[in-house]
């Protein structure tokens, strides 16, 4: 099994719900508020896992992503066209949309237990889900930004045990940090 990493952006109270205002919830947009500085580019240091890693997404942040990546050409849109990225959907059939992707086959984790490349999580709140209650994510590249925004989905929900990770690093980004935690 490959190392699992999730990303996200997450609010000052814990919120990742609609960081870029997509969804239409009245405080969407929170993360995009703060400027490109904290959010452009390689903002969680995937660095060269998007040349040998796989991105897993869930159907709605597949279906997000599929619609703002492939009409980019910067670098970093180039490479995330160009990753590898597996879908966990049971209704989703044409991926045509967005470069490289293809749907997960099996359960979340019967596809862990095969994959060998590093996996990312971003967005898909349910996926995350999933593997946390399952005890399956390695590290996690959470990007805090200095907005309250008061209601919504929390990154960690909870828990039928405790999880204690370690600081790896922490770097600024903007108005915002990278926290870097691992097992």
């Amino acid at each position: 099994m490959g190392h699992v990493i999730v990303t996200g952006f997450v609010s000052l109270d814990g919120i990742v719900t609609d960081p870029d205002g997509s969804g239409g919830t009245p405080a969407g947009g929170w993360a995009f508020r703060h400027g490109p500085e904290t959010h452009g580019g390689d903002k969680f240091r995937l660095g060269e896992l998007m040349d040998t890693g796989v991105l897993l997404l869930g159907k709605d942040t597949w279906q997000l992503f599929s619609k703002l990546w492939p009409n980019r050409t910067d670098d970093f849109s180039t490479k995330m066209n160009k990753m590898a990225k597996v879908v966990a959907s049971h209704t989703l059939t044409d991926l045509s949309a967005f470069p490289n992707s293809t749907l997960m086959n099996g359960s979340l984790s019967e596809y862990l237990r095969s994959e060998p490349r590093t996996i990312a999580v971003t967005g898909s709140l349910s996926v995350i889900r999933a593997l946390q209650a399952d005890d399956l994510v390695d590290e996690y590249r959470l990007m805090t930004l200095p907005s309250i925004v008061g209601s919504g989905e929390k990154m960690f929900g909870p828990s039928d045990k405790p999880v204690h990770l370690r600081l790896d690093s922490i770097q600024p980004a903007g108005a915002a940090s990278l926290a870097t935690y691992v097992r």
